[in-house]
């Protein structure tokens, strides 16, 4: 059964180069090897992440993302059943929300801004739909 959580956290410490780049790496190692898929947003001190793939392996991967000392306000914004993935073709993406059109961030928020602390899960999740479309994530796996 293939299950997609959506979760937000914040950084324990700066998103410097390294701390950024450890966490990617990790995932991109780890995450093929239990079948799971999704995408990762940060943007100052914040995380946004889609996982999908079995339901043992992303729950497993979700405790263990809740006990890693980088992350902090660690929260779940959805997670549903699914019958497919919607990040299917990525072992992990990256997008600097940064570098982001504000307008796209304002359709779905109060602000130009990304909260998904402030906002629904679907809305979170359609702003990474939106990435995806228009070509704004990088280090497709």
């Amino acid at each position: 059964m293939l299950v997609r959580l959506l979760y937000a956290s914040r950084a324990a410490e700066p998103l410097i180069g390294p701390v950024l780049d450890s966490i990617l790496e990790q995932s991109r190692a780890h995450n093929p090897k239990a079948g799971i898929t999704g995408v990762l947003c940060y943007s100052d001190d914040l995380f946004i992440q889609a996982l999908e793939g079995g339901r043992d392996e992303v729950n497993d991967l979700y405790n263990t993302i809740v006990r890693d000392r980088r992350h902090t306000q660690v929260r779940i914004l959805s997670y549903e059943e699914i019958r497919e993935r919607r990040f299917g073709h990525w072992t992990m993406g990256q997008v600097n929300l940064a570098k982001v059109n504000p307008a796209l961030l304002l359709k779905y928020g109060e602000r130009a801004e990304l909260n998904p602390f402030t906002c629904s899960g679907q809305a979170s999740l359609a702003v990474l739909e939106e990435l995806i479309a228009t070509a704004q994530i990088v280090g497709r796996g």
